[in-house]
């Protein structure tokens, strides 16, 4: 890259990643803080884990109904006023959730969350295509995508925090969690609509030749990929590589989205650790996570044939958790391999995500986008219902923990067919 193309890029980079690495990060604990408020809700309304699984999978059917839409809305009117319209509605249900007192409040709010913040992810998604060249990309987005491990590792403690030790105005703990963690998501929103800017040739604060190399590269990769006859809008939908990116990301969504849920739960059965322990060893696979995303993001950057660094993390998270329920009943053993498979959890994404760029033009890749999101993400209701069930049928978590085994290493396998131009 030039001198020019590199100095345009830390620019980029600078104003933009750090803004919506803040913003993912609190739609992150906004979605995951169930799996600590839950420990007050199942006290005091009676919640099983089966109502709780439930509740945390309806979030991803929310997804549905507005993730395409969503991500043409950014490609083509505004990425400004559609993320920050997201965030502040986000944060408004979020902090409703304090105010439940019934299972039907409990799943609409929940329906009603996934529905607000739908279009968020596959947004920042397509609007980043907007500011990065393709060689660039995967970089970039692993350091948006470090918001998920860091929202675990972070809001987890957070979370349990405000559980254990705010009781304001005579509200219950869990109820402050909801509330308090659902107010930044409000004000980020509003700063959104003055903070970012929708399109490089827009960028007032880019020194007029950067402004217009980035311009000229983009619309340079527009045209190759016209050139080249790439599948046209509605026909991503049908797009064999896409059906497979759907398919892919619904098992392991529905490994990682039930991991998340519940390994609070996990922990803090483990009565010889303090609160203080159990707190600590639930961060700590999302601490390695933070790693394993830049890592396996910058490898990747670098490789001609990037489907192993999709597929290699999934098995590798999957033999992760078979580790961990064989070595149950030694907490610490359990914790290794906990901490192994956080590490691949999630490293995949920046991976993943540079899939439907490469292979489709601009619009077919917003729609390819939204719909391996939305669709994907339904795993994200299968998994922690499925594993909700199966612990409260069974009154153990080893059950559920070895059905995630097999929908992370299907994931993996799916993703050893994967082709990109």
């Amino acid at each position: 890259m030039s001198a020019l193309g590199e100095e345009t890029r830390r620019a980029v980079t600078r104003r933009l990643v750090p803004f919506l690495l803040v913003a993912y990060f609190f739609a992150y604990i906004d979605r995951t803080n169930l799996g600590i408020a839950k420990l007050g809700m199942q006290r005091e309304l009676g919640f099983t884990d089966e109502v709780i699984g439930l509740g945390a999978g309806i979030f991803f059917a929310g997804y549905l109904l507005l993730e395409i839409p969503g991500t043409l809305i950014v490609e083509r009117w505004s990425a400004r006023l559609w993320i920050g319209r997201i965030m502040i509605t986000w944060g408004l249900v979020a902090a409703a959730l304090g105010f439940v007192q019934t299972t039907t409040q409990f799943y609409w709010l929940r329906f009603a969350l996934g529905a607000a913040e739908a279009g968020f992810f596959p947004g920042v998604i397509v609007y980043l295509s907007h500011w990065y060249t393709p060689g660039d990309r995967s970089r970039a987005k692993s350091w948006f995508l470090i918001a998920q491990p860091l929202s675990q590792a972070l809001g987890l403690p957070l979370s349990r925090i405000i559980l254990e030790n705010v009781a304001w105005g005579g509200l219950a703990g869990w109820r402050w969690v909801f509330i308090l963690e659902g107010v930044p998501s409000i004000v980020l929103g509003v700063v959104t609509l003055f903070f970012l800017t929708d399109w490089p040739r827009d960028a007032r604060w880019l020194a007029a030749e950067r402004r217009e190399w980035l311009t000229a590269e983009i619309e340079r990769e527009r045209s190759t990929k016209q050139a080249e006859g790439r599948a046209d809008t509605w026909s991503a939908l049908a797009h064999p590589q896409v059906l497979l990116l759907v398919a892919i990301c619904f098992f392991v969504i529905a490994g990682n989205q039930s991991v998340a849920f519940f390994l609070p739960s996990i922990t803090d059965a483990w009565s010889s650790l303090s609160v203080t322990g159990r707190t600590l060893v639930t961060m700590l696979p999302y601490i390695c996570g933070f790693f394993g995303i830049l890592v396996n993001g910058h490898l990747a950057g670098r490789a001609r044939d990037r489907r192993w660094f999709v597929a290699g993390p999934m098995l590798v998270t999957a033999a992760g958790l078979a580790g961990a329920v064989a070595t149950n009943g030694h907490p610490m053993l359990m914790v290794l391999f906990f901490c192994a498979a956080g590490f691949s959890a999630q490293a995949y994404l920046p991976v993943l995500w540079t899939y439907p760029s490469s292979l489709l033009t601009k619009s077919a890749a917003a729609v390819a986008i939204g719909l391996i999101n939305s669709i994907g993400n339904l795993g994200g209701l299968a998994g922690p219902y499925v594993f909700g069930y199966l612990r409260t049928a069974t009154g153990s978590f080893d059950a559920g923990l070895w059905v995630l085994v097999g929908f992370l290493a299907i994931a993996g396998v799916l993703a050893t067919r994967l082709r990109a131009r």
